[in-house]
Protein backbone atom coordinates (compact mmCIF):
# COMPACT_ATOMS: atom_id res chain seq x y z
CA UNK A 1 0.00 0.00 0.00
CA UNK A 2 1.20 3.51 -0.61
CA UNK A 3 2.21 5.58 2.19
CA UNK A 4 -0.05 8.36 2.27
CA UNK A 5 2.67 10.80 2.77
CA UNK A 6 4.17 10.26 -0.58
CA UNK A 7 0.30 9.95 -1.81
CA UNK A 8 -0.03 13.50 -0.29
CA UNK A 9 2.96 15.00 -1.76
CA UNK A 10 1.15 13.90 -5.03
CA UNK A 11 -1.34 15.67 -5.01
CA UNK A 12 0.42 19.09 -3.76
CA UNK A 13 2.64 18.57 -6.65
CA UNK A 14 -0.33 18.36 -8.99
CA UNK A 15 -1.85 20.94 -8.03
CA UNK A 16 1.15 23.40 -7.59
CA UNK A 17 1.69 22.52 -11.57
CA UNK A 18 -1.96 23.17 -12.59
CA UNK A 19 -1.43 26.56 -10.87
CA UNK A 20 2.08 27.14 -12.12
CA UNK A 21 0.86 26.71 -15.93
CA UNK A 22 -2.45 28.97 -15.29
CA UNK A 23 -0.71 31.73 -14.10
CA UNK A 24 2.01 31.35 -17.00
CA UNK A 25 -1.36 31.05 -19.13
CA UNK A 26 -2.62 34.38 -17.87
CA UNK A 27 0.23 36.42 -18.62
CA UNK A 28 -1.08 36.05 -21.93
CA UNK A 29 -4.96 35.95 -21.75
CA UNK A 30 -4.45 38.91 -18.70
CA UNK A 31 -3.75 38.30 -14.31
CA UNK A 32 -7.68 38.25 -13.64
CA UNK A 33 -8.12 35.55 -15.71
CA UNK A 34 -5.99 33.68 -13.18
CA UNK A 35 -7.88 31.19 -11.28
CA UNK A 36 -6.50 32.41 -7.94
CA UNK A 37 -7.35 35.55 -8.45
CA UNK A 38 -10.13 34.83 -10.04
CA UNK A 39 -11.89 32.95 -7.24
CA UNK A 40 -10.44 35.19 -4.91
CA UNK A 41 -12.52 37.97 -6.39
CA UNK A 42 -15.52 36.08 -6.00
CA UNK A 43 -14.77 35.22 -2.40
CA UNK A 44 -14.21 39.04 -1.45
CA UNK A 45 -17.62 39.38 -3.55
CA UNK A 46 -19.78 37.08 -1.61
CA UNK A 47 -18.02 36.63 2.04
CA UNK A 48 -19.81 38.75 4.22
CA UNK A 49 -19.23 41.98 5.34
CA UNK A 50 -18.87 41.20 8.84
CA UNK A 51 -15.82 39.02 7.48
CA UNK A 52 -14.43 41.91 5.50
CA UNK A 53 -14.24 44.02 8.38
CA UNK A 54 -12.39 41.70 10.66
CA UNK A 55 -10.38 41.19 7.83
CA UNK A 56 -9.15 44.86 7.35
CA UNK A 57 -9.22 45.40 11.39
CA UNK A 58 -6.41 42.35 11.42
CA UNK A 59 -4.54 42.89 8.80
CA UNK A 60 -4.80 46.40 7.42
CA UNK A 61 -3.41 47.20 3.92
CA UNK A 62 -2.04 43.33 3.97
CA UNK A 63 -6.00 42.31 4.00
CA UNK A 64 -5.64 41.11 0.37
CA UNK A 65 -2.17 39.35 0.87
CA UNK A 66 -3.81 37.87 3.80
CA UNK A 67 -6.76 36.34 1.50
CA UNK A 68 -4.34 34.74 -0.95
CA UNK A 69 -2.26 33.19 1.55
CA UNK A 70 -5.33 31.86 3.54
CA UNK A 71 -6.65 30.12 -0.16
CA UNK A 72 -3.41 29.14 -0.98
CA UNK A 73 -3.19 27.22 2.75
CA UNK A 74 -6.80 26.01 2.13
CA UNK A 75 -5.58 24.37 -1.75
CA UNK A 76 -2.83 22.39 0.06
CA UNK A 77 -5.03 20.87 2.20
CA UNK A 78 -7.47 20.05 -0.61
CA UNK A 79 -4.50 19.13 -2.81
CA UNK A 80 -3.09 16.70 -0.20
CA UNK A 81 -6.07 15.05 0.56
CA UNK A 82 -7.09 14.55 -3.15
CA UNK A 83 -3.43 12.96 -3.70
CA UNK A 84 -4.24 10.25 -1.18
CA UNK A 85 -7.68 9.69 -2.82
CA UNK A 86 -5.96 8.83 -6.01
CA UNK A 87 -3.26 6.89 -4.45
CA UNK A 88 -6.71 4.48 -3.65
CA UNK A 89 -8.61 5.08 -6.71
CA UNK A 90 -7.08 7.06 -9.74
CA UNK A 91 -10.21 8.20 -10.95
CA UNK A 92 -11.41 10.55 -7.82
CA UNK A 93 -7.73 12.42 -8.26
CA UNK A 94 -8.88 13.47 -11.57
CA UNK A 95 -12.40 14.25 -10.55
CA UNK A 96 -10.96 16.38 -7.49
CA UNK A 97 -8.73 18.47 -9.94
CA UNK A 98 -11.86 18.32 -12.44
CA UNK A 99 -13.61 19.90 -9.51
CA UNK A 100 -11.25 22.53 -9.09
CA UNK A 101 -11.47 23.40 -12.64
CA UNK A 102 -14.90 24.14 -12.92
CA UNK A 103 -14.84 25.96 -9.65
CA UNK A 104 -11.73 28.73 -11.30
CA UNK A 105 -13.34 28.54 -15.05
CA UNK A 106 -17.22 29.82 -13.30
CA UNK A 107 -15.09 32.14 -11.18
CA UNK A 108 -13.25 33.60 -14.11
CA UNK A 109 -16.26 33.90 -16.47
CA UNK A 110 -18.15 35.58 -13.56
CA UNK A 111 -16.07 38.36 -12.96
CA UNK A 112 -16.57 41.88 -14.65
CA UNK A 113 -15.73 42.26 -18.00
CA UNK A 114 -14.47 38.63 -18.51
CA UNK A 115 -13.29 38.13 -21.87
CA UNK A 116 -14.52 34.92 -23.27
CA UNK A 117 -11.50 33.50 -23.51
CA UNK A 118 -10.94 33.63 -19.48
CA UNK A 119 -11.30 29.98 -18.68
CA UNK A 120 -8.80 28.98 -20.70
CA UNK A 121 -5.75 29.23 -18.32
CA UNK A 122 -7.66 27.00 -15.42
CA UNK A 123 -8.22 24.99 -18.53
CA UNK A 124 -4.67 24.66 -19.35
CA UNK A 125 -3.84 24.19 -15.57
CA UNK A 126 -6.09 21.32 -14.84
CA UNK A 127 -4.91 19.75 -17.64
CA UNK A 128 -1.25 19.89 -16.80
CA UNK A 129 -2.23 19.19 -13.34
CA UNK A 130 -3.66 16.05 -14.34
CA UNK A 131 -0.80 14.66 -16.28
CA UNK A 132 1.09 15.09 -13.52
CA UNK A 133 -0.67 13.76 -11.57
CA UNK A 134 -0.80 10.63 -14.02
CA UNK A 135 3.41 10.62 -13.80
CA UNK A 136 3.69 10.62 -10.48
CA UNK A 137 1.65 7.83 -9.30
CA UNK A 138 3.59 5.58 -12.00
CA UNK A 139 5.98 6.66 -9.95
CA UNK A 140 5.14 6.46 -6.44
CA UNK A 141 6.98 4.44 -3.60
CA UNK A 142 4.47 2.28 -2.15
CA UNK A 143 5.25 0.62 1.09
CA UNK A 144 7.71 -1.84 -0.49
CA UNK A 145 10.12 -0.05 -2.00
CA UNK A 146 13.59 0.21 -0.94
CA UNK A 147 14.89 3.51 0.35
CA UNK A 148 16.81 4.82 -2.79
CA UNK A 149 13.02 4.31 -4.82
CA UNK A 150 11.67 6.30 -1.57
CA UNK A 151 14.48 8.90 -2.12
CA UNK A 152 14.05 9.06 -6.18
CA UNK A 153 10.05 9.76 -5.87
CA UNK A 154 10.80 12.54 -2.86
CA UNK A 155 13.46 13.65 -5.44
CA UNK A 156 10.75 14.15 -8.46
CA UNK A 157 8.22 15.35 -6.21
CA UNK A 158 9.86 17.47 -4.47
CA UNK A 159 11.58 19.09 -7.59
CA UNK A 160 8.10 19.15 -9.18
CA UNK A 161 6.45 21.12 -6.36
CA UNK A 162 9.07 23.53 -6.22
CA UNK A 163 9.16 24.34 -9.74
CA UNK A 164 5.70 24.73 -10.06
CA UNK A 165 5.65 27.26 -7.18
CA UNK A 166 8.77 29.35 -8.42
CA UNK A 167 7.25 29.42 -12.00
CA UNK A 168 3.69 30.53 -10.68
CA UNK A 169 4.95 33.36 -8.42
CA UNK A 170 7.30 34.39 -11.48
CA UNK A 171 4.61 34.69 -13.50
CA UNK A 172 2.38 36.62 -11.04
CA UNK A 173 5.37 38.97 -10.81
CA UNK A 174 5.81 39.40 -14.33
CA UNK A 175 2.34 39.86 -15.44
CA UNK A 176 2.39 43.00 -12.71
CA UNK A 177 5.41 44.44 -13.56
CA UNK A 178 5.01 43.88 -17.61
CA UNK A 179 1.64 45.71 -16.89
CA UNK A 180 1.30 49.61 -17.73
CA UNK A 181 4.57 51.42 -16.14
CA UNK A 182 5.65 51.86 -19.20
CA UNK A 183 3.17 53.45 -19.91
CA UNK A 184 2.74 55.45 -16.72
CA UNK A 185 6.57 57.00 -16.65
CA UNK A 186 5.81 58.34 -20.01
CA UNK A 187 2.87 60.36 -19.14
CA UNK A 188 3.45 63.96 -19.45
CA UNK A 189 0.95 65.81 -17.13
CA UNK A 190 -0.35 68.90 -18.12
CA UNK A 191 0.46 72.01 -16.64
CA UNK A 192 -2.17 73.66 -14.02
CA UNK A 193 -3.09 77.32 -14.04
CA UNK A 194 -1.34 79.45 -11.06
CA UNK A 195 -4.77 80.33 -10.16
CA UNK A 196 -6.12 76.89 -9.73
CA UNK A 197 -3.44 75.86 -7.22
CA UNK A 198 -3.48 75.84 -3.54
CA UNK A 199 -0.59 77.10 -2.15
CA UNK A 200 1.13 74.63 0.61
CA UNK A 201 1.78 77.21 3.82
CA UNK A 202 5.50 76.76 5.08
CA UNK A 203 4.72 76.09 8.68
CA UNK A 204 1.66 73.65 7.75
CA UNK A 205 4.32 70.68 9.07
CA UNK A 206 5.94 70.51 12.48
CA UNK A 207 8.56 68.57 10.77
CA UNK A 208 8.34 66.41 14.46
CA UNK A 209 9.97 62.66 14.81
CA UNK A 210 7.11 60.15 14.90
CA UNK A 211 4.28 62.98 13.72
CA UNK A 212 2.79 61.73 10.42
CA UNK A 213 4.19 64.61 7.60
CA UNK A 214 1.45 66.99 6.16
CA UNK A 215 2.01 65.57 3.05
CA UNK A 216 1.91 61.41 2.92
CA UNK A 217 4.38 60.33 0.23
CA UNK A 218 3.16 58.15 -2.51
CA UNK A 219 4.94 55.40 -0.97
CA UNK A 220 2.88 55.57 2.60
CA UNK A 221 -0.69 56.44 0.92
CA UNK A 222 -2.67 54.06 2.76
CA UNK A 223 -4.36 51.05 0.16
CA UNK A 224 -7.72 49.64 0.71
CA UNK A 225 -10.06 48.37 -2.07
CA UNK A 226 -11.51 45.14 -3.21
CA UNK A 227 -8.82 44.40 -6.09
CA UNK A 228 -7.03 41.47 -5.53
CA UNK A 229 -5.16 41.79 -8.66
CA UNK A 230 -4.26 45.44 -9.03
CA UNK A 231 -6.17 45.99 -12.86
CA UNK A 232 -3.81 47.32 -15.77
CA UNK A 233 -5.17 50.24 -17.75
CA UNK A 234 -3.60 51.98 -20.77
CA UNK A 235 -4.08 55.55 -20.92
CA UNK A 236 -4.39 54.37 -24.71
CA UNK A 237 -7.32 52.14 -23.72
CA UNK A 238 -8.85 54.42 -21.14
CA UNK A 239 -12.16 56.30 -21.57
CA UNK A 240 -14.77 57.57 -19.29
CA UNK A 241 -18.50 56.94 -20.36
CA UNK A 242 -21.01 59.45 -18.46
CA UNK A 243 -24.16 58.31 -18.71
CA UNK A 244 -27.67 57.55 -17.09
CA UNK A 245 -30.38 59.98 -16.17
CA UNK A 246 -28.57 63.16 -17.67
CA UNK A 247 -29.60 64.56 -21.10
CA UNK A 248 -26.45 64.43 -22.81
CA UNK A 249 -24.79 61.53 -22.49
CA UNK A 250 -20.85 61.90 -23.09
CA UNK A 251 -17.46 59.78 -23.92
CA UNK A 252 -13.93 60.96 -23.01
CA UNK A 253 -10.23 59.91 -23.93
CA UNK A 254 -7.54 60.19 -22.18
CA UNK A 255 -6.02 62.97 -24.40
CA UNK A 256 -9.64 65.00 -23.99
CA UNK A 257 -9.37 64.79 -20.55
CA UNK A 258 -5.81 66.34 -20.56
CA UNK A 259 -6.88 69.65 -22.30
CA UNK A 260 -9.64 69.78 -19.81
CA UNK A 261 -8.66 72.90 -17.16
CA UNK A 262 -6.73 71.43 -14.59
CA UNK A 263 -6.69 72.39 -10.47
CA UNK A 264 -4.10 71.08 -7.78
CA UNK A 265 -5.29 70.76 -4.24
CA UNK A 266 -4.10 68.92 -0.95
CA UNK A 267 -7.10 66.78 -0.03
CA UNK A 268 -7.02 64.33 2.60
CA UNK A 269 -8.96 60.84 2.38
CA UNK A 270 -9.59 58.67 5.09
CA UNK A 271 -11.10 54.77 4.60
CA UNK A 272 -14.47 54.51 6.44
CA UNK A 273 -12.47 51.29 8.31
CA UNK A 274 -10.23 53.96 10.11
CA UNK A 275 -10.09 52.89 13.82
CA UNK A 276 -9.85 55.56 16.07
CA UNK A 277 -6.16 56.09 16.34
CA UNK A 278 -5.60 54.19 13.07
CA UNK A 279 -3.79 55.07 9.89
CA UNK A 280 -6.41 54.39 7.34
CA UNK A 281 -6.02 57.96 6.43
CA UNK A 282 -3.61 59.91 4.41
CA UNK A 283 -3.09 63.52 2.84
CA UNK A 284 -1.47 64.45 -0.34
CA UNK A 285 -1.57 67.04 -3.14
CA UNK A 286 -3.67 65.98 -6.48
CA UNK A 287 -4.33 67.17 -9.69
CA UNK A 288 -7.39 66.69 -12.11
CA UNK A 289 -10.12 68.25 -13.80
CA UNK A 290 -13.30 69.27 -11.44
CA UNK A 291 -15.88 66.65 -11.37
CA UNK A 292 -18.83 69.29 -11.46
CA UNK A 293 -17.72 70.62 -14.71
CA UNK A 294 -18.54 67.54 -16.41
CA UNK A 295 -21.46 66.92 -14.59
CA UNK A 296 -22.99 70.69 -16.17
CA UNK A 297 -21.81 69.30 -19.64
CA UNK A 298 -23.88 66.10 -19.10
CA UNK A 299 -26.78 68.15 -17.17
CA UNK A 300 -28.26 65.81 -14.82
CA UNK A 301 -31.95 64.87 -15.00
CA UNK A 302 -34.50 65.69 -12.39
CA UNK A 303 -33.83 62.91 -9.11
CA UNK A 304 -30.77 61.42 -10.10
CA UNK A 305 -29.41 61.98 -6.87
CA UNK A 306 -26.46 59.21 -6.94
CA UNK A 307 -23.77 59.77 -9.36
CA UNK A 308 -22.28 55.81 -9.30
CA UNK A 309 -18.50 56.07 -10.22
CA UNK A 310 -17.01 52.28 -11.60
CA UNK A 311 -14.11 50.81 -11.86
CA UNK A 312 -12.63 48.55 -14.82
CA UNK A 313 -12.81 45.89 -12.28
CA UNK A 314 -16.90 46.27 -11.43
CA UNK A 315 -16.34 48.23 -7.95
CA UNK A 316 -18.66 50.64 -7.33
CA UNK A 317 -19.16 53.88 -5.50
CA UNK A 318 -22.26 55.92 -4.79
CA UNK A 319 -21.88 59.69 -3.98
CA UNK A 320 -24.47 62.31 -3.79
CA UNK A 321 -24.87 64.27 -6.60
CA UNK A 322 -25.24 67.32 -4.76
CA UNK A 323 -21.84 67.23 -3.11
CA UNK A 324 -19.99 66.61 -6.25
CA UNK A 325 -21.63 70.11 -7.48
CA UNK A 326 -21.94 72.10 -4.14
CA UNK A 327 -18.52 73.61 -4.93
CA UNK A 328 -15.76 71.51 -3.35
CA UNK A 329 -12.96 70.32 -5.20
CA UNK A 330 -14.28 66.73 -6.33
CA UNK A 331 -12.41 65.55 -9.27
CA UNK A 332 -10.90 62.81 -11.44
CA UNK A 333 -7.55 63.07 -10.47
CA UNK A 334 -4.84 61.69 -12.60
CA UNK A 335 -1.57 62.73 -10.35
CA UNK A 336 -0.34 62.74 -7.13
CA UNK A 337 2.66 64.90 -5.12
CA UNK A 338 3.08 65.90 -8.77
CA UNK A 339 3.61 62.51 -10.32
CA UNK A 340 0.78 60.08 -11.99
CA UNK A 341 -1.05 58.50 -10.39
CA UNK A 342 0.97 55.19 -8.69
CA UNK A 343 -0.65 52.53 -10.86
CA UNK A 344 -2.30 50.73 -7.19
CA UNK A 345 -3.85 54.16 -6.31
CA UNK A 346 -5.86 54.36 -9.61
CA UNK A 347 -3.72 54.96 -12.82
CA UNK A 348 -4.83 56.40 -14.75
CA UNK A 349 -7.63 58.10 -13.42
CA UNK A 350 -9.21 57.83 -10.02
CA UNK A 351 -12.37 59.60 -7.69
CA UNK A 352 -10.83 62.41 -4.97
CA UNK A 353 -14.11 63.95 -3.12
CA UNK A 354 -13.61 65.84 -0.15
CA UNK A 355 -15.13 65.56 2.89
CA UNK A 356 -16.60 61.65 2.33
CA UNK A 357 -14.97 58.43 3.33
CA UNK A 358 -13.62 56.80 0.31
CA UNK A 359 -16.24 53.66 0.22
CA UNK A 360 -18.95 56.23 -1.39
CA UNK A 361 -16.40 58.38 -3.02
CA UNK A 362 -12.75 57.36 -4.06
CA UNK A 363 -13.20 54.37 -6.63
CA UNK A 364 -9.88 54.01 -8.37
CA UNK A 365 -9.56 52.93 -11.68
CA UNK A 366 -12.06 54.57 -13.01
CA UNK A 367 -13.83 53.92 -16.68
CA UNK A 368 -17.69 55.34 -15.81
CA UNK A 369 -19.97 57.55 -13.93
CA UNK A 370 -23.91 56.88 -14.33
CA UNK A 371 -26.57 59.13 -12.85
CA UNK A 372 -28.83 57.39 -11.10
CA UNK A 373 -30.57 57.59 -7.67
CA UNK A 374 -30.06 55.98 -4.07
CA UNK A 375 -33.80 54.54 -4.69
CA UNK A 376 -32.87 52.58 -7.59
CA UNK A 377 -29.19 51.46 -6.74
CA UNK A 378 -27.22 50.67 -4.10
CA UNK A 379 -23.20 50.22 -4.46
CA UNK A 380 -21.20 47.69 -3.75
CA UNK A 381 -20.56 48.13 0.14
CA UNK A 382 -24.16 49.53 0.66
CA UNK A 383 -25.01 46.18 -0.41
CA UNK A 384 -23.16 44.77 2.28
CA UNK A 385 -24.65 46.74 5.29
CA UNK A 386 -22.57 50.10 5.10
CA UNK A 387 -24.48 53.98 5.29
CA UNK A 388 -25.67 54.97 1.91
CA UNK A 389 -23.97 58.32 2.48
CA UNK A 390 -20.46 58.28 4.04
CA UNK A 391 -19.59 61.79 5.30
CA UNK A 392 -16.19 62.05 7.46
CA UNK A 393 -16.32 62.53 10.99
CA UNK A 394 -14.47 65.03 12.94
CA UNK A 395 -11.60 62.96 14.70
CA UNK A 396 -8.14 63.66 16.21
CA UNK A 397 -4.99 61.51 16.63
CA UNK A 398 -1.63 61.41 19.13
CA UNK A 399 1.46 60.67 16.71
CA UNK A 400 3.34 61.43 19.55
CA UNK A 401 4.53 60.29 22.46
CA UNK A 402 3.86 56.78 21.17
CA UNK A 403 1.73 54.32 23.30
CA UNK A 404 4.14 52.71 25.91
CA UNK A 405 6.71 55.69 24.96
CA UNK A 406 8.89 56.23 27.78
CA UNK A 407 9.51 59.99 27.61
CA UNK A 408 12.25 62.06 29.98
CA UNK A 409 10.53 64.62 32.80
CA UNK A 410 10.33 67.99 31.62
CA UNK A 411 9.28 69.96 28.49
CA UNK A 412 7.58 66.85 26.23
CA UNK A 413 6.29 67.98 22.96
CA UNK A 414 2.61 66.13 22.29
CA UNK A 415 1.36 65.99 18.79
CA UNK A 416 -0.43 64.61 15.92
CA UNK A 417 -3.52 65.48 13.51
CA UNK A 418 -7.28 66.11 13.42
CA UNK A 419 -9.61 66.28 10.77
CA UNK A 420 -13.12 67.45 9.25
CA UNK A 421 -12.86 67.71 5.97
CA UNK A 422 -14.55 70.46 3.87
CA UNK A 423 -15.58 71.30 7.97
CA UNK A 424 -11.89 72.19 8.83
CA UNK A 425 -10.75 71.79 11.97
CA UNK A 426 -10.77 75.33 14.22
CA UNK A 427 -9.67 73.46 18.28
CA UNK A 428 -7.80 70.47 19.21
CA UNK A 429 -7.43 69.84 23.08
CA UNK A 430 -5.36 67.30 24.93
CA UNK A 431 -6.56 66.12 28.35
CA UNK A 432 -3.25 64.88 30.70
CA UNK A 433 -5.17 62.16 33.13
CA UNK A 434 -7.82 63.61 34.66
CA UNK A 435 -7.24 67.03 34.18
CA UNK A 436 -8.08 69.98 32.91
CA UNK A 437 -8.39 70.02 28.65
CA UNK A 438 -5.38 72.38 27.41
CA UNK A 439 -5.72 74.20 23.98
CA UNK A 440 -3.02 73.27 22.07
CA UNK A 441 -0.89 75.23 18.92
CA UNK A 442 -2.84 74.61 15.21
CA UNK A 443 -0.74 74.66 12.41
CA UNK A 444 -2.12 76.44 9.08
CA UNK A 445 -3.50 74.26 6.07
CA UNK A 446 -3.89 74.93 2.74
CA UNK A 447 -7.36 74.42 2.70
CA UNK A 448 -10.24 73.06 4.86
CA UNK A 449 -10.29 69.71 3.19
CA UNK A 450 -6.82 68.54 4.50
CA UNK A 451 -5.89 67.67 7.89
CA UNK A 452 -4.10 69.75 10.06
CA UNK A 453 -1.14 68.90 12.83
CA UNK A 454 -1.51 70.41 16.08
CA UNK A 455 0.98 70.61 19.35
CA UNK A 456 1.14 70.87 23.00
CA UNK A 457 3.95 71.43 25.17
CA UNK A 458 3.67 69.49 28.23
CA UNK A 459 5.44 69.71 31.35
CA UNK A 460 5.97 65.65 32.26
CA UNK A 461 6.15 64.68 35.66
CA UNK A 462 7.73 60.99 36.61
CA UNK A 463 4.63 58.21 36.53
CA UNK A 464 2.31 56.67 33.91
CA UNK A 465 0.14 59.34 32.54
CA UNK A 466 -2.92 58.95 30.28
CA UNK A 467 -3.00 61.60 27.13
CA UNK A 468 -5.99 61.91 25.80
CA UNK A 469 -7.26 64.13 22.25
CA UNK A 470 -10.37 66.17 21.26
CA UNK A 471 -10.76 68.46 17.92
CA UNK A 472 -12.79 70.70 17.43
CA UNK A 473 -14.76 71.66 13.81
CA UNK A 474 -15.63 75.03 11.98
CA UNK A 475 -19.10 74.09 12.29
CA UNK A 476 -18.63 73.99 16.38
CA UNK A 477 -18.71 70.79 16.56
CA UNK A 478 -17.09 69.03 19.03
CA UNK A 479 -15.97 65.09 18.49
CA UNK A 480 -18.08 62.88 20.38
CA UNK A 481 -16.73 60.71 23.52
CA UNK A 482 -19.05 58.09 22.38
CA UNK A 483 -17.25 55.02 21.29
CA UNK A 484 -18.65 53.32 18.15
CA UNK A 485 -16.81 50.79 15.55
CA UNK A 486 -16.60 51.91 12.02
CA UNK A 487 -19.58 50.14 10.88
CA UNK A 488 -21.81 51.41 9.52
CA UNK A 489 -20.43 54.86 9.11
CA UNK A 490 -17.16 55.63 11.01
CA UNK A 491 -15.73 55.14 14.15
CA UNK A 492 -15.85 57.19 17.09
CA UNK A 493 -14.47 57.97 20.41
CA UNK A 494 -11.70 59.86 22.07
CA UNK A 495 -7.82 58.38 21.39
CA UNK A 496 -5.93 58.46 24.23
CA UNK A 497 -2.49 56.72 24.78
CA UNK A 498 -0.61 55.59 28.06
CA UNK A 499 3.31 56.76 28.55
CA UNK A 500 5.13 55.97 31.49
CA UNK A 501 7.80 59.22 31.94
CA UNK A 502 11.06 58.63 33.36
Amino acid sequence: MQTRRFAALTGLAAAGVALGVAEVVAILTGATTSPLVSVGGVVIDSVPAKVKDFAVAVFYTYDKLALSVGMLIILAIVAALIGILAARREIWGYLGLGGFGVIGIVAALSRHNAPWYAFVPTLVGVLAGAGTLRWLLTREAGDNATPEERRSFLRTAGYTLVGAVVVGFASRWWSTRRGVEADRASVNLPPVAPNSVAPLPPSADAGLPDLSPFVTPNQDFYRIDTALVVPQLTTEDWQLRIHGRVDKEITISWDELLKRPMIERYITLACVSNEVGGDLISNTKWQGVRVSDLLDEARPQAGADQVVSRSIDGFTAGTPTAVLRDGRDAMLAIAMNGEPLPVEHGFPVRMVVPGLYGYVSATKWLVELELSSFADFDAYWIKRGWAAQGPIKTESRIDTPRAGANPRAGEVTIAGVAWAQHRGISKVEIQVDDGAWQTATLLPVPSTDTWRQWTLQWQATPGRHRLTVRATDNGGQTQTDAVAPPDPDGATGWHSVNVEVR
